[in-house]
């Protein structure tokens, strides 16, 4: 190929990418403000008719299944596996349909309308998909080939932009997103994850997703909270990890059996988180933002918030409508990190809290570097990191033990076409 064709081909690739990621802090922007704003309304409705859940939740459940297994099966669960499957075959027809405009669009009217409904699910994973999805649209715009590393970049952008932590996506994009990662797809990704973070930070403004932190911890009390939050946390996030493979996972014991009946486990799982809702007075519904920055500016809580945020958040995702898992396991984190501050002085609470998010956030997704700087870019506790490394190390040993498979790669198997001989898995 003569060499001006492909100066002009890498210029329209730089192009690209550069539309791409500042659509991409656009998009996430502005799903963020949908999302804050239906949980936001349904909170508010139920401070006025306390039983609503009890009905509410479980009809938004069955509507959202039904929506999503009819019209948009590419867009159930988190977004964040479909992503890991189109960047094996890009090129593919499955890698299309993953990461279509349709089921982009689909994957964030439904998880706005399941938080809506008080559905415990996050926005980051819809919107790695989201992002993905911009991110091959616009190559395909421009005609140029789409590549795993236009997959991977535009992954990386999204839970940059989504967290406001441009860090957190090149981390993310070593840890989950990219099997092989060369220079020249580290390239695409931390330009793509720049500039959709500075695009989304430079409309929301210079914004700390959870606030910033104060405080520290002695040595002598990062030698006893680090291996406790680790462990506990780590053991935890494991465990919800197994479960949800057991019950969504490609090969689960359970999931065969939930596929059968998907109404009826719609409207189980919507009854459950519906009843958890009414029993915790809300705080069981949505992300859990609220009740996660509290606990991190050392408000005292009620000390079931990490259980029944566990529950679910575990209901939701066994339900199979979209929503994501990164802010509901942050926020079961902090309540799982909230059970260790008795043990500890009282203004050391804040700090023991970050650390749970760390032991039970690496026990869940196994990627112990994203965690640590997601949770030190979004609460600006740089001064803690050392103990974060520690709690995450040891969570994500800890979540292995008890499940050894890595949660998103398991579940983006369900997305990829089947082997020959195989059945086409539902």
């Amino acid at each position: 190929m003569p060499q001006e064709l492909v100066r002009a081909d890498d210029w329209h690739r730089r192009i690209a990418m550069l539309v791409s990621a500042v659509l991409i802090g656009l998009a996430a922007l502005l799903f963020a403000r949908l999302g804050d704003a239906a949980q936001a309304l349904f909170l508010s409705v139920r401070q006025d008719y306390v039983y609503l859940p009890l009905v509410l939740t479980p009809l938004t459940f069955l509507v959202v299944s039904v929506l999503t297994r009819r019209f948009a099966r590419e867009a159930r669960g988190s977004g964040i596996p479909q992503v890991m499957a189109a960047s094996r075959k890009p090129m593919g027809r499955t890698a299309r349909a993953l990461l279509s405009l349709r089921a982009a669009i689909a994957k964030i009217v439904l998880t706005v309308v399941a938080l809506l409904g008080g559905a415990s699910v996050g926005r980051e994973g819809p919107t790695v998909q989201l992002a993905g999805a911009i991110m091959v649209q616009v190559h395909r715009l421009f005609r140029l080939r789409v590549t795993p590393g236009v997959v991977i970049a535009g992954g990386a952008a999204g839970v940059a932009a989504a967290f406001n932590t441009p860090l957190a996506g090149i981390a993310f994009a070593i840890e989950e997103l990219a099997v092989a990662y060369e220079q020249r797809l580290a390239v695409l990704v931390m330009g793509a994850v720049m500039i959709a973070g500075l695009t989304a930070q430079g409309l929301a403004g210079d914004y700390v997703y959870f606030g910033l932190l104060d405080g520290s911890l002695p040595i002598t009390s990062v030698l006893v909270a680090a291996p406790l939050a680790g462990l506990i946390g780590g053991v935890l996030g494991g465990l919800f990890s197994r479960l949800f493979l057991m019950l969504r996972g490609p090969d689960g014991r359970w999931a065969p059996l939930l596929d059968r009946w998907p109404m009826v486990t719609a409207l189980a799982c919507g009854t459950l988180v519906g009843l958890l809702i009414y029993l915790t007075d809300g705080n069981a519904a949505g992300t859990g933002y609220e009740a996660t920055t509290a606990l991190l500016e050392g408000e005292k809580g009620d000390y079931w918030f990490g259980p029944a945020k566990f529950v679910a958040a575990l209901a939701t995702s066994a339900s199979g409508i979209p929503g994501g898992i990164f802010a509901p396991s942050l926020a079961a984190g902090a309540g799982f990190g909230q059970l260790l501050t008795p043990l500890f002085p009282a203004d050391q609470a804040g700090v023991i809290v970050l650390l749970g998010m760390a032991g039970y956030f690496t026990g869940v997704v196994r990627a112990p570097l994203t965690a640590v700087i997601i949770l030190s870019e979004a609460t600006g506790s740089s001064h803690v990191i050392l103990p974060l490394f520690a709690t995450a190390l040891i969570g994500d040993w800890a979540g292995s033990m008890v499940c050894r498979d890595k949660l998103y790669l398991v579940l983006s198997r369900g997305f990829l076409p089947p082997e020959k001989g195989e059945e086409k898995p539902a």
